[in-house]
């Protein structure tokens, strides 16, 4: 199954509360004919389009290839959340690389908030700070203060507050938790705007954009330094690289990387502006995310919407009433709004691997590929756009040691990651339902 035209209409962005309200960028023409590029960049989401941008500013030519409209998968879909860290904690970035390199991954993702939040002052969206962690048990509660500790002593970040229960009821008015932090160095935003506004200052720098041209296959240069050709039902790019940032879309073009990285689907829904019973929701402009594994997260919008993403399934078709599919956790969080209209609902593609560190690799002699964040990638994927150009441009030191922690391949690659995910999904769903 083509995840790229399964679920949505082609070249359509889905009804979601983001398209709705998305600042106004003139739709890009598809990629007609032969073109050749110093880069060809295939995806225009974060990944992609940070990469355009950075590698235009650098003098260099660039093809981005998207095979819908800019900001169109997960990127213009998301919860807005940009969070601190990497996926996983320093803990078990420690026992899994080492402390120094632990440090310099959290090092690399404070570099990837500031640069979203860089960005996003440059193209005029608006930046709120404030991300919550909500926890279901003294035994999580009691985990994250000596996570705060740790992470102010040795990694030098003391932006994180403990919230006993009376404090995160008084900011998060709900009996589903009993106690949570606040992360006042991470944020939130508008999703969708952010990643056009990236595309519109690539577009400025010169960057070519290319709207509705679908790759359908790469003949990589066999050797350093030999070019490569892009291929769409229209054209194609003839390049001395390629970067692959289409992440869970991917697909088949590069079954090196499919192997390693798995889409799954989330859902989000948006309630009617909830006027002065935003307060029943939060007392403050923060968003919130859980501890559970298919996480529950959400946020207000200006206009005081609920925007709420969770409930799970395991097919990679999207349900038929996702309004249904989310309401269900929505209320258990939040039952005194059983009475509230849901306006908007919509599904997306993300991606995930096994260890829940994004796949770095080069798949290819002149092709490179960062994709599976994990639900972690508002920041990392903006910055991993930045990483792959500076490689590019010779400076690699930073892609190398994410390279490092690449993932290893799902159990039977490819080919099996739908059973595993049928799997995979059907457990985990279990322990939250146990509260476990």
């Amino acid at each position: 199954m083509n995840l790229l035209f399964a679920n949505d209409q082609r070249g359509h962005y889905p009804p979601s509360l983001y398209a709705e309200t998305r600042d106004p960028l003139p739709a890009f023409a598809p990629l007609r004919g032969e073109t050749r590029a110093d880069v060809a960049i295939v995806g225009g989401g974060y990944t992609g389009l940070s990469a355009a941008l950075h590698l235009a500013r650098a003098g260099y030519s660039v093809a981005l290839l998207e095979a819908h409209r800019l900001g169109f998968g997960a990127s213009g879909r998301n919860g807005g959340q940009v969070g601190s860290g990497q996926r996983l904690e320093v803990d078990d970035l420690e026992k899994m690389a080492g402390r120094e390199t632990a440090k310099r991954l959290w090092d690399l993702a404070e570099e990837a908030k500031a640069l979203v939040r860089a960005l996003a002052s440059e193209a005029g969206v608006p930046f709120h700070p404030g991300v919550a962690h909500a926890f279901r048990t003294t035994r999580e509660f009691a985990h994250a203060r000596s996570h705060i500790e740790k992470l102010a002593s040795r990694y030098g970040y003391d932006q994180i507050e403990a919230l006993d229960r009376e404090a995160f009821r008084a900011l998060l008015p709900s009996q589903a938790y009993v106690a949570g932090e606040l992360d006042h160095g991470a944020g939130h935003l508008h999703p969708l705007n952010l990643a056009l506004g990236i595309a519109r200052l690539a577009d400025a720098a010169g960057a070519g954009l290319y709207e509705q041209s679908a790759v359908t296959r790469i003949a990589h240069g066999q050797s350093t330094g030999a070019p490569s050709t892009v291929y769409t039902d229209e054209g194609q790019v003839h390049a001395q690289y390629v970067i692959l940032a289409a992440n869970g879309y991917l697909d088949r073009l590069e079954p090196k990387v499919a192997a390693r990285v798995m889409p799954i689907n989330n859902y989000i829904v948006a309630t009617e502006p909830l006027g002065a019973r935003a307060a029943e929701v939060l007392t403050r402009d923060i968003a919130v995310h859980d501890t559970k594994f298919v996480v529950n997260y959400w946020r207000l919008s200006p206009d005081k919407r609920l925007i709420f993403g969770g409930g799970e399934t395991i097919t990679y078709r999207f349900p038929k009433d996702i309004f249904a599919k989310v309401r269900k956790p929505l209320l258990e969080i939040y039952p005194g709004l059983a009475d509230v209209k849901l306006t908007h609902a919509w599904g997306g593609t993300l991606a995930i691997t096994r260890t829940r560190m994004p796949c770095v690799m080069r798949p290819a002699p002149n092709c490179l590929s960062i994709s599976g964040y994990s639900g972690h990638g508002v920041a990392l994927a903006t910055l991993a756009g930045k990483l792959m150009a500076s490689a590019v441009q010779g400076q690699a030191e930073s892609f190398d040691v994410m390279a490092k922690l690449t993932p290893p391949p799902f159990p039977g690659g490819a080919m099996l990651r739908q059973p595993l995910l049928v799997a995979g999904m059907s457990w985990f769903g279990l322990r939250d339902r146990l509260g476990i």
